[in-house]
């Protein structure tokens, strides 16, 4: 089966440019499928928080892209617990990154639950 893919949401700057709002529909887990993100880096200073909500516990694998030299790390899988929130935020981002900026995730055949990418906006606000 093909991957279900997640985009990042990129909250917007409010009025008094205080803070960033966003609101987004999360992503239910196939955990068949995997999960791919696309333009996971397209952000700023690697800014990705990965959100997964288990309803069902698993274990969760970032799998280890295709750049030479970090991707020989491997792959890192964590634990979702079920009923809570795990975040995961990518300090060796050239570990996981792949050519086309993506990042992919597998999940246990056991897991259920939801996803969803945050991050912070790069560069010049947009024109409205």
């Amino acid at each position: 089966m093909a991957q279900d893919i997640i985009q990042v949401q990129l909250p917007k700057q409010e009025a008094t440019q205080s803070v960033e709002v966003a609101s987004f529909t999360k992503q239910t887990v196939t955990a068949a499928n995997g999960i791919k993100i696309k333009k996971a880096l397209d952000n700023k200073n690697n800014s990705l928080v990965i959100i997964i909500e288990a309803t069902a516990a698993g274990a969760v694998t970032i799998k280890a892209g295709d750049n030479y030299p970090n991707a020989m790390l491997g792959d890192l899988t964590v634990t979702a617990a079920k009923d809570e929130v795990t975040a995961i935020i990518l300090e060796d981002i050239s570990r996981f990154e792949n050519r086309d900026g993506s990042v992919d995730i597998a999940f246990a055949s056991t897991f259920t639950g939801t996803i969803y990418a945050v991050a912070k906006r790069a560069g010049l606000r947009p024109v409205e």
